[in-house]
């Protein structure tokens, strides 16, 4: 999401400074709209340390501060439960008390999560739909999602969350089960590998296209009033019909080389999750487009590089 979101915010003519804690510039220099771009500065920092945090706002002085940082890994939270709450909560809070201290004209963005509803009971889930965290992970993006609300209502501030549901890009990690299945398909078709491993099948997500995502978090930042919006396709799948998509892609059935075991599947996990995307359509004009076979295609390299 970082990087389309500085790629969105550069055309749009905004000086943009990146940061990561393993600042790795090959995978930003990809983006062709940020190859060399003077107004692309990158950091090596870790948003939990307030006081490098604060020098580094102190040093450029931001008009607006989006928050895509924190443990962004369900599988990883159930290992390191400790990590996935407090990153979370403690770099939103060092934002935000950064703006509420020193520069409350800051407007500030959290990026949220749709895994803060748990299991929804087959109902699409609006802004109003009540969290229920099943992992450490959600719980500290609902934490961080009730600190931005909080902060906006009290202090005053711009300060505004997009609860996400799944999206996808050919720049999602190795560790997400997406790109597992796609590259797996991938090394399958070149006969590099003989059988791909997953756990539960019949999990069902709103998958959508990170791009098509990171323009709905430009709109609610460039919104008339500070508010959380839901961005979700408001369609649900599935991970057999993404994983049928990704080997019909590559020319394969994936009953043949695909097996399912327990070894893969989560302490707690949600069945069913769908996002009503309503508000979000109604107040911003965002709708999401893409569905899963767009999807496999940009993260297999065949879908062209995206003009939001």
């Amino acid at each position: 999401d970082g990087l389309y979101l500085s790629s969105r915010l550069v055309r749009a003519g905004y000086r943009v400074v990146g940061v990561s804690r393993n600042t790795k510039e090959r995978n930003v220099r990809e983006l062709p709209v940020l190859d060399k771009h003077e107004n692309v500065n990158l950091r090596h920092l870790d948003a939990q340390d307030s006081l490098k945090l604060n020098a580094l706002f102190d040093e450029w002085k931001p008009v607006e501060i989006y928050n895509l940082a924190g443990e962004s890994s369900v599988a990883e939270s159930f290992k390191n439960p400790m990590y996935a709450v407090n990153s979370n909560i403690k770099i939103t809070l060092n934002c935000l008390e950064y703006i509420r201290t020193r520069s409350p004209d800051i407007k500030f963005f959290n990026a949220s999560s749709s895994e803060c509803f748990g299991n929804q009971g087959g109902v699409p889930a609006s802004e109003t739909t009540p969290f229920c965290p099943i992992s450490p992970y959600a719980v500290g993006k609902a934490c961080a999602y009730s600190l931005t609300k909080t902060y906006r209502e009290v202090y005053g501030m711009f300060a505004c969350s997009a609860i996400m549901f799944n999206h996808e890009s050919r720049f999602r990690g190795s560790q997400f089960v997406s790109q597992k299945i796609v590259s797996g398909a991938r090394l399958i078709s070149e006969k590099r590998i003989s059988q791909l491993e997953l756990g539960n099948l019949n999990i069902e997500r709103d998958w959508g296209w990170a791009p098509e995502y990171v323009d709905g978090i430009f709109r609610i930042m460039q919104h008339g009033i500070a508010d959380d919006f839901v961005l979700a396709t408001g369609e649900s799948n599935k991970l057999l019909t993404f994983v049928d998509a990704a080997f019909r892609y590559y020319g394969l059935n994936w009953k043949n080389w695909v097996i399912s075991t327990d070894q893969y599947f989560r302490p707690a996990d949600i069945e069913k999750n769908c996002g009503n995307p309503s508000k979000a359509r109604r107040e911003l004009g965002w709708v999401a487009k893409y569905r899963i076979s767009d999807i496999v295609k940009d993260m297999a390299g065949d879908l062209a590089e995206p003009v939001i």
